[in-house]
């Protein structure tokens, strides 16, 4: 796939400003963004959850054909025939178009950070062996904002 580079400039000028927290700087669907010191990140979380709990993005429990792309590029990622309901309050899905998801191990090592293979563009992060009954037994869990759906 193609690799598709624009300055942040240029990002920002088509992105919504969620959009581009998400998708250009690896945030996470929520509502409350502030700067607070280490520790009381945790009451942000708390604050975000009562705000924006897991469950309100627009795909989570979004159930029709078709195929949902990147927000940012407008890559197919993934066919709506992949999507599951895992119950983990974001879009679920059990494998990516191939080639369009590129897999990195967070810095931390704890997580699998997935990204449009496209433009980079911050996806989610996949979860693997978790126990679904899936044909590949992994849940890439997507932020809704990250996302564009086409039928």
């Amino acid at each position: 796939m193609a690799s598709m580079e624009k300055a942040e400039e240029e990002w920002r000028a088509i992105l919504s400003p969620e959009q581009f927290r998400i998708l250009r700087k690896k945030g996470t669907d929520n509502k409350i963004r502030i700067n607070l010191p280490y520790r009381l990140r945790r009451l942000v979380l708390i604050i975000n959850f009562l705000i924006r709990p897991p469950g309100s993005g627009k795909y989570d429990k979004f159930q029709e054909d078709g195929v949902y792309e990147c927000a940012a590029c407008g890559t197919p990622l993934y066919k709506s025939t992949t999507k599951f309901n895992s119950g983990c309050g974001w879009p679920a899905f059990y494998e990516g178009l191939p080639g369009a998801i590129k897999q990195t191990a967070d810095a931390d090592g704890r997580r699998i950070e997935i990204t449009c293979a496209a433009c980079g563009g911050h996806l989610g992060h996949v979860f693997k062996g978790e126990g679904f009954r899936t044909p590949t037994d992994e849940r890439h869990c997507v932020n809704s904002i990250s996302l564009k759906f086409k039928s």
